[in-house]
């Protein structure tokens, strides 16, 4: 897949040369809703003959737009998002940088300067894909051009529910990792690398691998997880339980930053520096604050069995990538 970053106004040498059929979108967390544009985009290319292409976003149009309410942590960030994309065969992914110059380009400009220079001959996106300065253009207003066809994806659902990447966030803001995972259609995961960390939990018995983001991850609600990680290049997962949070009964809340650990089941292996993968399959429970370390090991313990146990019923002897 080429990809082309852009930075408006658009370069001569940055357009697609040949004819394609496109996808628009923002496309955070590619779930079960974005299968369906990218399901209608390959059958567009393959009936006209043409290229695939995918135009999407960077950073998030609220950054720019709303920045009361901007979105900077991401489902899927950017790179991980190319990686999904490039899996459905790709051939061109134009990456807009969606800056304030860029929000200022009226609907006609985009349709000129982004779609029709760019050799789209069909173009899909979902039914509330808004374009140009202040959102005037909708996929209603793309309809009308004769230069390229137009096809609009319907509200996707799950469970009389609309599938979109605002309710996944908010799924998994609220723990409900069964539902996020669901539309999805995969397990959640977030990349790393392991760092140093207190070393507190070798002292009482549950050693910690203390995981930094290695991008602008959503981080769950906090609490505890039963997980799966990849560790380094080794195409292998180990079964762990994680925390994410302040660890309340060693910090004060309101001072500690928010970390993530993940005690590794049957695993004894220093792996600092290691880029790990954490797969995020159940909630256990809210992170609490204990009176002495007593009745935390005890509660540690409780968590390494229940996520155990869940992980077994849901996988059996192999933990999957996918639900």
């Amino acid at each position: 897949m080429k990809v082309i970053e852009v930075t408006h106004p658009i370069q001569k040498d940055q357009y697609i040369n040949e004819d394609v059929a496109m996808a628009f979108g923002f496309f955070d967390g590619m779930h079960k809703g974005h299968d369906k544009v990218f399901e209608i985009l390959n059958d567009k290319a393959k009936e006209h003959q043409l290229k695939k292409a995918v135009m999407t976003f960077d950073p998030h149009p609220s950054v720019v737009l709303n920045p009361k309410r901007k979105r900077t942590t991401y489902l899927t960030p950017l790179a991980d998002k190319l990686e999904k994309i490039a899996q459905h065969d790709i051939d061109y992914c134009i990456v807009v940088n969606f800056s304030s110059r860029f929000a200022n380009v009226t609907a006609e400009e985009f349709v000129q300067d982004y779609v029709i220079n760019n050799h789209v001959k069909e173009v899909i996106a979902g039914f509330d894909f808004t374009f140009g300065k202040f959102g005037k253009g909708n996929m209603s207003v793309l309809k009308e051009y004769n230069e390229f066809n137009t096809t609009i994806v319907k509200k996707q659902e799950f469970d009389d529910e609309k599938i979109s990447t605002t309710e996944i966030r908010q799924a998994l803001l609220d723990g409900e990792l069964q539902k996020a995972n669901r539309e999805l259609g995969y397990i959640y995961s977030i990349k790393g690398t392991v760092v140093q960390g207190e070393k507190r939990g070798r002292t009482i018995g549950f050693p910690t691998a203390n995981i930094q983001p290695s991008d602008d991850y959503l981080l769950p609600r906090i609490g505890v997880y039963a997980v799966s990680i990849e560790i380094g290049a080794e195409n292998k997962l180990y079964r762990g339980v994680a925390n994410i949070g302040v660890k309340p009964t060693f910090h004060d809340p309101q001072k500690a930053d928010v970390v993530i650990e993940v005690n590794i089941f049957d695993f004894d292996e220093n792996i600092y520096g290691e880029r790990v993968v954490v797969y995020w399959h159940h909630f256990l429970r809210p992170e609490v604050k204990f009176d002495g370390i007593d009745p935390l090991v005890k509660q540690m313990n409780e968590d390494k069995e229940q996520a155990k146990y869940l992980l077994s019923v849901d996988f059996g002897d192999e933990v999957s990538y996918n639900i």
